[in-house]
């Protein structure tokens, strides 16, 4: 999307995806708490860019062929809600085809009857779900089971079947009153607009809950006309399970949020709602969905006055005869939580049938576990073998925060109020594409590969494949070649230096200046994305320099810190560049002429001398050090300061030296047997070292080392095959 590439984005999304805009829309983003970005400002807008390249997409242009080879097994799923349909989705890519039987006129389930179209327009909806009809899924309208159809008609004509028929059923109150006319349940009132019958509501109407279904309430019966929309919630704001989003914009609309206060009777006048008395609660312990368990306070009663009450504190499934497979007390299904696979062998549940009432996303994920399972069980596998895959990973990849710039997540537009109300138009607007390439730049590209997959694409002889995953593999070999790496010194381990996010090291800087990187070439500084006029550039930082522990000379920092110092001049002209040096080490050919360049061309001014610390002092970075020169002191007012820390030795190369036999130097370098005599070969007799696996290096010199170990590598089979040619004859 940072590219423009909207259409190559929303391929990629399908593979996994059918309905990137409805869950553009209605998704609640659990990714988004775990987007890295989130430490640094705001994590992110991962489910707005969705939409944006779902709403992009004018008509669809989706390859709706399937590839696997066509299967004759019957499928049947009963429910055209999120988990039946995703299922169905994962079962047609996999040459199946399934059929899907749907008591109401319209598929989408608790999206279509739930769901309000301020929120989830009903042409994307329908937009989308056409895709899994034209892929060749039968969808059976207004075909209930358990009248015409039983469960056992299925059993008998189809090899598996997947249950997944929501939870249409609303929870009632059980408090006095709660059959007078005016009383309308949460799932009922909602259905009935969803489905555009005619709903009249009071000037006074008190919703009762906190989940998505109370709020979709209240700001329908708002659109609807009521004068004053009320919600009673019995725990505090924090224990709210609705989405943050919803409450503000129900907020905004006018809707008032009673905490902590539960209904104990409604008040009825010529057999109608005329008021409701409520109580007061306090939070104790937590109970068993953890969070805090509401505790009514004795003599705290208060009534407010209210003509309409929309009990919204949850729904059940509706039930049919499911013969002996085992139900929950809450008329839930009873599944293995991994394969979801019910009581009786071959029937499948998911989604609200199983959890009670869930988000869309989770009802897609029971799909497509459901689909999983459903064709391993049809092919006789294990159901149950390498799926630790299929639920949330904990992410191992860390990401350096320092040296990138905070930039604000760019929020969609929403409709003004004064057009929201007495009509359903949908409210929360879609981002401009210049703003989606715009907040979509703000990634960090966590894992350096994003899995967009267009290398696949481009490889002609198809020799990617991203499916494939780490082996343990055993390989019998005549040589090893050791090229391990380094890694740099970390800056917090240079105390007299301040953790700053405009005190960056080397290769912070190097991001910075390719044009890939997070500010595309151009040179900002990460703290408020200004250009920095004053650089400052220090060498040696942790090498050679006995208190850290590194005494040694790391060789590179002279070269590359200059190669910086004139890239910025070229980018910043009127910009000045200062380099603190202990001594100039340019140890290759042209390597001095080069240093010349900077001083007399790009006016880089060398400043020989340590720097004894750097801090911020206001929108400054300040380097006091001394020239030993003139041994007169230095104060510089910087922008930004670029350290050359200390090369050190790979971070596990310790380990694996072990492992290989190998010696290492104080340091963990792995070492040679003698650096002049036997230079590249290790102790241990067909381990050769190239790189910086054995010392700091250049990259030529690397390069010199491994053509160097390659020549000793072929040297030693020579000599193997003479004399294996001699023993021969």
């Amino acid at each position: 999307i940072s590219k423009g590439k909207f259409a190559e984005a929303l391929k990629l999304v399908r593979e996994q995806n059918p309905f990137p805009g409805i869950c553009g829309r209605v998704c609640t983003h659990p990714c988004e708490s775990a987007c890295k970005r989130g430490e640094l400002d705001q994590p992110l807008a991962i489910r707005e860019l969705k939409r944006v390249i779902a709403d992009y997409e004018k008509e669809i242009d989706f390859d709706l062929s399937i590839t696997a080879p066509e299967k004759e097994e019957k499928i049947a799923i009963i429910g055209a809600g999120p988990a039946g349909l995703m299922a169905a989705y994962e079962l047609r890519k996999m040459g199946y085809k399934p059929t899907i039987f749907e008591a109401l006129p319209f598929a989408g389930g608790m999206m279509r009857v739930g769901i309000p179209e301020y929120r989830l327009p009903r042409d994307i909806m329908d937009k989308e779900i056409d895709i899994i009809e034209k892929m060749g899924v039968e969808i059976r309208l207004n075909t209930p089971i358990g009248k015409e159809i039983t469960l056992d008609d299925l059993k008998r004509d189809f090899k598996a079947v997947f249950i997944a028929t929501g939870t249409h059923i609303s929870t009632k109150l059980g408090v006095p009153g709660e059959e007078l006319g005016g009383i309308e349940h949460g799932i009922d009132f909602l259905r009935k607009i969803n489905l555009g019958e005619k709903v009249a509501v009071g000037e006074k109407v008190a919703v009762i809950g906190g989940g998505n279904a109370a709020i979709d309430a209240s700001r329908c019966a708002y659109r609807l006309g009521a004068k004053e929309v009320f919600i009673i919630y019995r725990r505090s704001r924090a224990e709210m399970p609705a989405s943050e989003s919803e409450i503000e914009e129900a907020e905004r609309e006018g809707v008032r949020i009673h905490y902590l206060a539960t209904p104990v009777r409604i008040i009825g006048k010529d057999g109608k709602v005329s008021g409701m008395e409520c109580i007061r609660m306090r939070l104790g312990e937590p109970d068993a969905s953890g969070r805090r368990r509401p505790i009514p306070i004795e003599g705290s009663e208060f009534t407010i006055d209210v003509d309409m009450v929309i009990p919204a504190i949850g729904q059940a499934p509706e039930t049919f005869d499911v013969g002996e497979i085992k139900l929950k007390r809450d008329n839930t299904f009873e599944v293995d939580p991994l394969t979801l696979q019910t009581s009786e062998e071959g029937i499948f549940a998911g989604g609200d049938v199983v959890t009670g009432p869930n988000t869309v996303i989770d009802a897609m994920a029971a799909g497509r576990k459901a689909a999983i399972s459903i064709d391993r069980y049809i092919k006789g596998e294990d159901l149950t073998i390498d799926r630790e895959w299929e639920g949330p990973q904990q992410s191992e990849v860390e990401v350096e925060l320092e040296g990138i710039a905070k930039k604000e997540r760019i929020a969609p537009p929403t409709l003004p109020l004064e057009e929201r109300a007495k009509n359903f138009a949908e409210v929360e607007m879609l981002l401009s594409e210049e703003a989606a390439v715009e907040e979509a730049s703000r990634c960090l590209s966590c894992p350096g590969c994003c899995e967009c997959l267009a290398c696949e694409t481009a490889c002609e002889v198809k020799a990617i494949d991203h499916s494939m995953v780490d082996t343990l593999e055993e390989v019998d070999v005549g040589a090893i070649v050791v090229t391990t790496g380094y890694d740099l010194l970390p800056k917090r381990e240079i105390e007299e230096f301040e953790q700053d996010p405009d005190i960056i090291d080397g290769l912070q800087f190097e991001r910075i200046l390719c044009p890939s990187g997070p500010t595309n070439g151009v040179v900002l500084r990460p703290s408020d994305g200004k250009e920095p006029k004053e650089m400052v550039f220090v060498s040696c930082v942790g090498s050679r320099d006995p208190e850290h522990g590194f005494p040694y000379c790391s060789r590179v920092c002279c070269m590359y810190l200059v190669k910086m110092a004139m890239l910025y001049k070229h980018a910043v002209p009127d910009g000045h560049a200062y380099i603190f040096y202990m001594d100039i080490r340019t140890t290759g050919k042209g390597y001095e002429e080069f240093v010349q360049r900077a001083v007399e061309e790009n006016d880089v001014l060398y400043l020989r001398g340590r720097v004894s610390k750097v801090f911020r002092d206001g929108d400054k970075i300040t380097v006091w050090g001394a020239d030993t020169l003139t041994g007169k002191k230095v104060d510089i007012s910087a922008d930004l300061v670029v350290l050359g820390t200390c090369m050190i030795a790979s971070p596990g190369a310790r380990e694996l030296a072990s492992k290989l036999g190998i010696a290492t130097d104080e340091y963990g370098f792995m070492t040679e047997i003698h650096p002049k005599l036997r230079p590249l070969e290790s102790t241990v007799p067909g381990i050769y070292l190239a790189g910086t696996a054995q010392g700091p290096k250049d990259i030529p010199d690397s390069v010199a080392q491994a053509d160097g170990a390659a020549s000793k590598v072929l040297a030693l089979f020579s000599q193997e095959e003479m004399i294996l040619e001699r023993a021969a004859t």
